[in-house]
Formats: structure tokens, C-alpha cells, sequence
């Protein structure tokens, strides 16, 4: 027994799916010093560059001294302080919904939420590229789960007939695809969900801050709020800070609060993290010229990695350039670090068997020199040089 951990490890090199960790050291920004070394950075989820905004650590220093450090303990002990409820209130604001409720990361949201809302006997419907918090709350809850081809509404639809009348059916999904970076046809989804009696889940991480009116995400954009029960997002991604928050009715967020493992226990986050995704949220309404810079970027990026011959994937902020297996594509995430151009590969089991990729992303703070400067990376790494 005592050398099974050698022998994984050893199972993961020669299967090219072993991982290492990157110091970052210093700032999450356009470019980041990495191992010691300054590169441009198009592997980060900071989309708008908030991360590091004087206005966060302002924000930040203020709770700091107002507050102190750690919240002491779980909300529905002693940690519930004024700062979270204070975002909880701007957060359903910014949402256009009647409430909202805090979680300590997007992991927890989604599988606290899941298993709040289907337990045995129940149904729940998974986009078959849904996170790995999807897939492992739909686990937890002990519901039946059915796995429906990606965005396919005719497979969703068949299953959701297949579903036992009486079950009750939640519908999961993300609006933007973390490592697909394509849309899901909500509006679609949603009138199968009233057709069929299903209640609607939508994971907004990769689309908090970045699309829609405010960047409040797909389902306001597409009108959809009154008729999705639940709107999952995060505050580490384009927000800049940390944690997550699930936005509907009061009474969801009720029976959140009182039925939510992974709310119930554990320590609440910090004042100074909580202060940090207010002042985010002001900026975003404030500066919507951060989402149009966002969208220049990943536009210029998209075509010229087209045209240099690249299959390129998606629609959105995330670049998926597909290689297909993981020693080619790591072995070209190594040729354009050597360039100075910092692009994770991504390998099974994050993505399917085969579809190994870089996930290329852009920021707001990316220059256009920046992105002429990644692509004649990609070019170069083409020829081989």
C-alpha cells in the first residue's frame, strides 16, 4: 500500500497528464512575473484587470480597519456581519432579483445549491460540458442524473420526456462555458423547462461582470430572470475579489441559508473580501468601457489566431485552440512560454479524452501591442521557431 502514491504519480508522467504548479510572483495583470520571469498573461479569469484596482484595496483597507480580519465564524453562528449583508443587498441589485445569498467560493455555491433543490427521487438535467462543481453537486444531491449533450435542446427535450412525471427536474447549466467559451441557448432552455415542469439553474461565473446590461450576465441580457430560479455566479473571475453568490427569490434564499451544507458549515468570508466585490461591482456599472475593451481584444486575438491556421473554438472572452492530444498540447504551451507568452494547456480529465487545448483568454488591461505581440508568439510556434 504504502507506495500507490508513486505509483499514480508515475501513471499520470507517462500518460502526459501531470501538473505542476506556476508561481506567480507579484500582481494578477496583463502580464505577470512567472517563476521569476516576466510574461504576457492570457491564462487568467481576471477579464476586466480588476484584481489588483486601487478601488479594491481602498475598499479594502477601510473594512480592514472597520472590521479586522477574519469573520470568526460560520454566518449562522456569530459570522454573519454587516458587510455581508450589505453585498448580499447590492449583489440582488446588481442581479435584478428579489435577494441573494453569499457562498465562500463557486464550488460551494454549486454544490450546496444542487443538493438544496434535488434529493433522491428527483431528476436533474447536466449539460455534458457542465464544471466539475455542477457534475460533483449532481453527485451529492443523490438525485438521478441525466447527462445531455452539449447545448443540444432536442436531447435535452427527449430526456426531459423520459423524466418520471412526478420526479421534480432542475434543469443545470453555465451560460458561458469555462472551457469552451460558447453560449448556452437559455431561451431555448428555459421553454422546455416550462413545458415540462423544470425548475432552471443557470452558473454564471465566466459571464458575471463581462456580458449583459451592467454586466449583471446572459440571463439578463436575455431578459430571462423572472423565469430562472436560480443565478449562480462568482466574484474571483472578472469581479477581481473572491467567493460566489446565488441570486433569486427570498425564499430561495430561506431555504438556502437553512438547508445548504456548504453555507451552513463553514466560516464566512472576510470583511475585506466582501468590501472588495462591492467596490467591483461600482466599477463595473461605472466603467462598461472595460467590457468594450474586453470585447476589442478577444476580437483582434480571435481572428488573427484564425487566420494564422489555428482551429479555434467558441464565442466569448475564452479562446479555446484545440490540439486534440496532451503531449502536443503542452509541448506548444511550452513553445510560447519560451517566448514569453504564458497560455495554460488544458488536458483531460478537465476536458474530454482527445480535446486537449490552450485555453486562451483576454483581459480588458491587454494593449493592442499586447495582442499583436501573443499572436506573433502563436506564428512563431506555428513554423516551429
Amino acid at each position: 500500500m504504502a507506495g500507490f502514491i508513486e505509483r499514480r504519480l508515475e501513471e499520470l508522467k507517462s500518460r502526459n497528464l501531470y501538473r505542476q504548479l506556476q508561481v506567480v510572483d507579484g500582481e494578477q495583470d496583463a502580464t505577470v512575473r512567472l517563476n521569476g520571469r516576466e510574461v504576457l498573461n492570457l491564462s487568467s479569469n481576471n477579464y476586466l484587470g480588476l484584481a489588483n484596482h486601487p478601488a479594491l484595496k481602498a475598499a479594502a483597507r477601510e473594512a480592514l480597519d472597520r472590521y479586522g480580519c477574519g469573520s470568526g465564524a460560520s454566518r449562522l453562528i456569530s459570522g454573519n456581519m454587516t458587510p455581508h449583508e450589505e453585498l448580499e443587498r447590492r449583489i440582488a441589485r446588481f442581479k435584478g432579483t428579489e435577494a441573494a445569498l453569499v457562498f465562500n467560493s463557486g464550488y460551494q455555491a454549486n454544490v450546496g445549491i444542487i443538493a438544496t433543490l434535488v434529493e433522491k427521487d428527483d431528476v436533474v438535467l447536466s449539460d455534458r460540458l457542465n464544471h466539475a462543481s455542477i457534475i460533483d453537486g449532481c453527485r451529492l444531491s443523490r438525485a438521478a442524473v441525466s447527462v445531455y449533450r452539449h447545448c443540444d435542446m432536442d436531447h435535452l427535450e427527449s430526456v426531459l420526456k423520459d423524466a418520471p412525471a412526478r420526479a421534480r427536474k432542475l434543469i443545470v447549466t453555465e451560460s458561458i462555458f469555462s472551457m469552451d467559451g460558447d453560449v448556452a441557448p437559455l431561451r431555448e432552455m428555459v421553454e422546455l423547462a416550462e413545458r415540462y415542469d423544470a425548475m432552471v439553474m443557470v452558473d454564471e461565473a465566466h459571464a458575471t461582470g463581462v456580458q449583459g446590461p451592467n454586466g449583471a450576465g446572459v440571463v439578463a441580457e436575455l431578459g430571462l430572470g423572472d423565469r430562472v430560479l436560480v443565478q449562480m455566479g462568482t466574484l474571483g473571475k472578472a469581479l477581481g475579489a473572491f467567493g460566489a453568490y446565488a441570486a433569486g427569490s427570498a425564499e430561495l434564499k430561506e431555504l438556502l441559508i437553512n438547508r445548504a451544507r456548504s453555507f451552513i458549515f463553514t466560516t464566512s468570508l472576510p470583511p475585506v473580501v466582501l468590501a472588495m466585490a462591492g467596490a467591483a461591482l461600482d466599477l463595473v456599472e461605472a466603467e462598461p468601457a472595460r467590457q468594450c475593451a474586453l470585447q476589442r481584444n478577444t476580437g483582434q486575438l480571435r481572428d488573427g489566431l484564425q487566420g494564422l491556421g489555428y482551429t479555434v473554438a467558441g464565442s466569448t472572452q475564452i479562446i479555446p485552440v484545440l490540439v486534440g492530444e496532451e503531449q502536443p498540447c503542452m509541448q506548444l504551451a511550452a513553445r510560447l512560454l519560451e517566448s514569453g507568452l504564458y497560455v495554460q494547456g488544458i488536458r483531460p480529465p478537465t476536458v474530454p479524452a482527445g480535446t486537449s487545448r490552450l485555453r486562451v483568454t483576454t483581459m480588458a488591461t491587454h494593449t493592442v501591442e499586447q495582442m499583436e505581440q501573443a499572436l506573433d508568439a502563436f506564428a512563431r510556434a506555428a513554423r516551429g521557431v
